[in-house]
């Protein structure tokens, strides 16, 4: 029973400790025969996001209400588990036809290959997931205390390049946890990746555990890193001294799972519940952490092998590209901030099955792929994705920026993130016309960040500055953030401005650069070698002091992305 003393994080524990959230469908069922005034509290607050679903806020983000939260709609948001990211089109065809009736025609695609929707109402909620289902798609563990959506490689089994297709692990992996009841009471969200390319598009240095394929000798196995996350106190995965064999995937996952799950200290505060502060915090080790998870699987890992870190990889899939199967493509189409149309769903998976063999992927870079395509039909599937916007040929810009949901939807946002993104891409498109650099643009409605600021080129933060007397949305800047070899969290460089004032600033910076760049230089380079006044100055066009970057404010969510 609850007590006048329990604190915010107590509260969430007794009532883990209450209910197993999946055994709820029925109850799901009558809120939906009972309309919203029907729903407690606790399935509002709590229960609701282990079946990928909460409460969607009203527009104005965590100022329209208190304690860093805003207030809520009596509508929600529902994230489509999509592991790996592999679709097919009829699940596809399913998600566009949910989209048009229950979610207003609009979708997301999320940096962990998720799709997410929006304006569900409880009376439709039961329908929408037994649609889902009927399509083999669930929403179960997308949100919540438990295994998130287990992230991969979209180019799995087709990657000319790839160590292995590791996506039958990651598929094996996710019917372990997906629902499983050993493993909805953990201390927070716990994020996986699972790849066997060499460019690590799944981004294992920012997941909870990180599996990334290699050889050793004709022997195929992964290295494992342990601890990455982003939000407020960004720390990138430790590797552990391991070579997991095949075989050996899904044992040290449930292994780590269960440390995570025991670690009882972590439960004591939730702003310091994700399994990266046992080593930010804690005082453990990748050597502590090693023995403990041996001693939990019963067997001991064999030593590390070396590896190859990928060295300023680009990873948007964008464009076509031959795959490992001669005489085949696949095409990635650039979806701008993440945001899909039911209509652009529905000609996709059309296109996909009239062309190809009906075969889709999303990307943890919000973007959307059709593989297995004969080269003879690669033009014409091009053609059919531009002409509804999925742009196949795009500008640096347009394939570099990602955004998180923002004001528009988010209960924890501070600023509007995807129709500010739209509009940034179009000004600097308009701007710098001629630029070709692979950049990686990310927008964040706030510090906890969903849109992943701080592992790119230049990621910019949502704040509030007043103006007038009214507060106005504005973003603070992080630059020369980075994954593989040149592994770095995102600079924060004391400079802050008016959303409006964003376009400005960043063609200030890229035009410095493409006029003071040396040959062959990125862009992580030329940041790397500019202290932080000098970037201010390019930003702002004037010299300027440092401004201090504004501690989150409020909670730290454990619904959303980051």
């Amino acid at each position: 029973m609850p007590t006048n003393t329990e604190t915010k994080a107590q509260r969430v524990e007794r009532l883990k400790r209450e209910k197993n959230p999946w055994e709820g469908l029925e109850e799901i069922r009558r809120f939906g025969r009972e309309g919203f005034s029907a729903i407690p509290p606790e399935w509002l607050g709590t229960y609701f996001r282990w079946w990928g679903v909460y409460t969607q806020g009203d527009g104005a983000g965590a100022i329209g209400g208190q304690g860093g939260e805003g207030k809520a709609l009596p509508y929600f948001m529902v994230r489509i588990r999509i592991p790996n990211g592999l679709l097919r089109s009829h699940q596809l065809h399913t998600i566009a036809d949910v989209t048009e009736r229950y979610a207003r025609g609009t979708a997301d695609i999320t940096v962990r290959q998720n799709i997410q929707l929006h304006w569900v109402t409880i009376q439709a909620l039961p329908e929408l997931l037994d649609a889902l289902w009927s399509a083999g798609l669930t929403t179960k563990g997308s949100c919540g205390d438990d295994t998130r959506n287990i992230t991969g490689c979209p180019l799995a089994g087709v990657d000319a390049h790839e160590i292995c297709d590791a996506s039958p692990l990651a598929l094996e992996a996710n019917r372990f946890f997906e629902g499983n009841p050993d493993f909805y009471n953990l201390p927070r969200k716990f994020k996986v990746c699972i790849t066997g390319c060499r460019v690590w598009c799944a981004y294992p240095e920012i997941n909870d555990v990180g599996l990334t394929a290699i050889r050793r000798g004709s022997e195929i196995g992964f290295s494992l890193r342990v601890g990455g996350g982003l939000s407020t106190d960004p720390h990138l995965a430790l590797r552990l001294n391991a070579f997991v064999r095949w075989e050996q995937v899904v044992p040290v996952l449930a292994g780590i799972a269960q440390l995570f799950r025991d670690s009882e200290i972590l439960r004591e505060n939730r702003e310091r519940a994700r399994m990266k502060f046992l080593f930010l915090k804690h005082g453990w080790s990748a050597d502590s952490f090693q023995e403990e998870l041996e001693r939990r699987v019963g067997f001991r890992l064999d030593p590390a092998v070396p590896e190859q870190r990928p060295d300023d990889v680009y990873r948007d899939h964008v464009g076509a590209h031959p795959q490992k199967q001669p005489g085949y493509s696949y095409v990635g189409a650039a979806v701008l901030r993440g945001r899909i149309s039911a209509e652009q769903m529905r000609r996709a998976a059309d296109l996909a099955d009239e062309f190809a063999g009906g075969e889709l992927r999303t990307t943890n870079m919000q973007n959307l792929l059709v593989v297995n395509i004969p080269n003879r039909n690669v033009e014409q599937l091009a053609q059919g994705l531009e002409a509804v916007g999925l742009r196949v040929g795009a500008s640096p810009f347009w394939r570099g920026a990602i955004a998180c949901s923002g004001t528009e939807f988010c209960k924890l946002a501070i600023t509007e993130t995807k129709s500010f993104a739209r509009w940034l891409v179009e000004e600097l498109e308009e701007r710098l016309p001629g630029f070709e650099q692979h950049l990686k643009l990310h927008v964040t409605g706030c510090p906890n960040s969903c849109g992943q600021h701080w592992i790119a080129d230049i990621g910019i933060e949502g704040k509030k500055i007043k103006v007038a007397g009214r507060l106005q949305d504005a973003y603070y800047f992080c630059v020369g953030g980075a994954v593989g070899l040149h592994q770095s969290i995102a600079r924060p460089i004391g400079y802050r401005c008016l959303a409006s004032e964003v376009p400005d600033a960043i063609e200030r910076l890229l035009q410095r650069y493409l006029q003071e760049r040396l040959p062959g230089e990125n862009l992580r380079k030329f940041f790397a070698r500019h202290s932080d006044e000098e970037l201010r100055e390019c930003l702002a066009g004037r010299f300027l002091a440092a401004v201090a970057r504004d501690a989150s404010p409020g909670r730290v969510p454990h619904a959303v992305e980051g």
